[in-house]
């Protein structure tokens, strides 16, 4: 993505987000870019794709839900009861339909960056990465998962899964049928790396 595209989707997220979010999104922005260098993805994609991959997530889910409907997305069962999600399905249909984002690595990064999937492309597996590293994160392991994450993206992706899946299991929540695929496929890269040793 250009620069002047770049100046356009961050007005657009000033609009969108509120001041935490938009600081959150600017910093998972940088730390994309920096693991797309390190990972060979490609940085100025993933600073595109950082920069939006929140874009949605300010809408109260009332409006979410109607622009769902005039989009015509069918959210699974399990989406449905998971609202936690949703800003990242609505973001892609955001940045296809208003914003007229044609770059499906960029579409796709948004789309998975807070389940995950099988099969991630290096710059939808920096994004979700980035998103638990960014400058602004503050929980109690982010400095373990950092370091992590400058080891292997895939064990990063393991523990940020571990992480997740087992806290919404304590609280009985779903868990996302693309999230158990993206954990074990990270645990099976990682194996597979291990055994190569």
């Amino acid at each position: 993505m250009d620069t002047e595209r770049n100046a356009e989707f961050l007005e657009a997220i000033k609009q969108k987000l509120n001041p935490q979010r938009l600081h959150h999104s600017l910093c998972v922005a940088e730390s994309a870019r920096e693991l797309a260098v390190q990972y060979g993805a490609d940085p100025e994609k993933a600073y595109t794709a950082g920069l939006v991959h929140d874009i949605m997530k300010n809408t109260p889910p009332d409006d979410m839900l109607k622009f769902f409907c005039d989009n015509g997305i069918m959210l699974t069962k399990t989406q449905r009861q998971s609202p936690k999600t949703w800003h990242a399905v609505a973001g892609e249909a955001y940045l296809r339909s208003r914003l007229h984002v044609t770059d499906e690595d960029i579409l796709t990064a948004v789309r998975y960056h807070t389940t995950g999937r099988a099969d991630m492309t290096c710059l939808e597996k920096v994004v979700f990465i980035a998103d638990f590293v960014s400058a602004d994160r503050d929980y109690p392991e982010v400095e373990h998962m950092r370091a992590t994450a400058k080891r292997s993206l895939e064990e990063a992706i393991v523990e940020g899964l571990q992480f997740t899946i087992a806290e919404l299991v304590s609280a009985g929540a779903l868990v996302d049928p693309d999230s158990i695929d993206a954990y074990n496929d990270a645990v099976l890269v990682v194996r597979e790396k291990a055994e190569e040793k």
